[in-house]
């Protein structure tokens, strides 16, 4: 064979991987939820915290977006930008005392699912064995070769910032708190004296975060002075404890008197009022230090609801408004399976369906009353009753042989929404 001719199989090989990663663009975002789910199943650590998925998300869908992007344009390895999404999730997985080896093998697992769905579009094509071949080893070389550089880029940007964390966070202060959490048995009084707060009182447990994590002139400094202030309006008996979770979150215990109750429309102003948009999480006043422990877990289930409800959160979320649905986004997955089998296409997500839940979940509250449901609706007794008519004839069959079942749903769809309701877009069978 001529070198001509060999150079023209090369370029026909380049051309067919372009057009293969062209047409690939518009199915990244069902290729991404596929890759997060098999992450989600196959690397626990990564869900140790809500929070930390929407930037599991970014860095996802950066790396495939670059991916196609570089084989659509032919362009080399040596001249792109680490994508920002990639090296700020390794930051603050670093951050969250996340494995290094678990962001590693994320980036193998993706390395597959895209492999995959790239090597099946090229038998598609039909070309000669000999051709496919050719190409199918050109898309695993250039796969290989883009992980290996990502992985030793985030490795990089872990390492550094972990040292970074390490060193200047206050790390006694810290690790004592985290010691109390794990309920391992500690010196109450020596402990009191590192953390400068008294474990034998009532506390509240709260977690305070800032949704903007690009915010550049944003400092934990500010969530502190938030926090002194809430306990300050709300009269607390004594300066909170407070310890950041990460650069962007901070947990407080607010100390309070015997019997004394929590204005949360104080807490809900002072957000209004503050010049960065921060949210609060609640948990439920609690005494000594198994309350200790027990408010902090209240709060971090709270911000769980809140993190998945996304931007229909409240400003501030209350354990006793949200405990039951914070257990099922444990398994959100699950849930939205179990959703769609209570509530059926009533669990459609748009704004139809919404109506005719929020219908329903208010006259069930009101034990069944339409009168009181069209008070606490604004509507008229009659309009009440057709949405609620309505909606048991979309999903399909009466709500009293399942009545608790029903209820559980409803609450869960008001604050989760998108994130557990139907009608999502679900991975392509060539990724599976």
């Amino acid at each position: 064979m001529t070198e001509d001719a060999d150079d023209e199989i090369q370029d026909a090989e380049v051309a067919s991987i372009v057009a293969i990663a062209s047409r690939l663009r518009s199915r990244v975002p069902a290729l991404v939820r596929h890759m997060i789910e098999r992450m989600s199943e196959e690397i626990p650590e990564l869900g140790v915290d809500e929070r930390l998925t929407p930037l599991l998300n970014a860095s996802v869908e950066s790396n495939v977006e670059t991916v196609l992007h570089l084989l659509q344009h032919g362009m080399a390895l040596d001249g792109f930008e680490t994508p920002w999404a990639a090296g700020e999730y390794a930051r603050r997985l670093a951050q969250h005392d996340v494995p290094l080896v678990a962001l590693i093998r994320a980036y193998r697992l993706g390395q597959d699912s895209l492999v995959r769905l790239l090597i099946e579009e090229v038998h598609r094509e039909g070309f000669d064995a000999t051709r496919t071949s050719a190409i199918t080893s050109r898309i695993v070389t250039f796969s290989f070769d883009y992980i290996d550089l990502m992985s030793q880029r985030v490795a990089v940007v872990y390492e550094e910032e972990r040292e970074s964390w390490l060193r200047n966070r206050s790390t006694a202060r810290a690790g004592r708190i985290r010691e109390l959490l794990a309920g391992r048995s500690v010196n109450r009084s020596v402990v009191e004296g590192v953390l400068g707060y008294r474990l034998r009182q009532q506390h509240l447990g709260i977690v305070v975060w800032i949704d903007d994590v690009a915010r550049r002139e944003f400092e934990l400094a500010n969530l502190d002075r938030l926090i002194v202030t809430i306990a300050e309006r709300l009269g607390c008996v004594a300066r909170p404890l407070t310890v950041p979770c990460d650069e962007a979150s901070s947990w407080a215990w607010l100390p309070f008197a015997e019997g004394a109750r929590v204005d949360h429309d104080i807490i809900e102003n002072t957000l209004k009022e503050w010049d960065f948009p921060a949210r609060v999480a609640l948990g439920e006043i609690e005494s000594d230090l198994e309350g200790f422990r027990t408010t902090h877990w209240q709060a971090t289930q709270a911000q769980t609801v809140a993190v998945t409800a996304g931007q229909r959160a409240p400003l501030v979320s209350r354990f006793a408004q949200v405990g039951t649905v914070a257990l099922l986004c444990a398994d959100l997955k699950h849930t939205r399976a179990w959703l769609t089998h209570v509530l059926g296409p009533l669990a459609a997500d748009d704004e139809q369906h919404a109506r005719l839940r929020e219908t329903l979940r208010v006259f069930l509250a009101g034990g069944g009353s339409y009168t009181a449901a069209a008070a606490a609706l604004n509507l008229h007794k009659n309009s009440v009753k057709y949405r609620v008519l309505k909606a048991e004839e979309v999903r399909g069959r009466p709500i009293n042989g399942d009545r608790v079942d029903v209820e559980m749903a409803l609450t869960a769809c008001r604050w989760l929404g998108s994130a557990v309701l139907s009608g999502t877009e679900r991975p392509p069978r060539s990724c599976s």
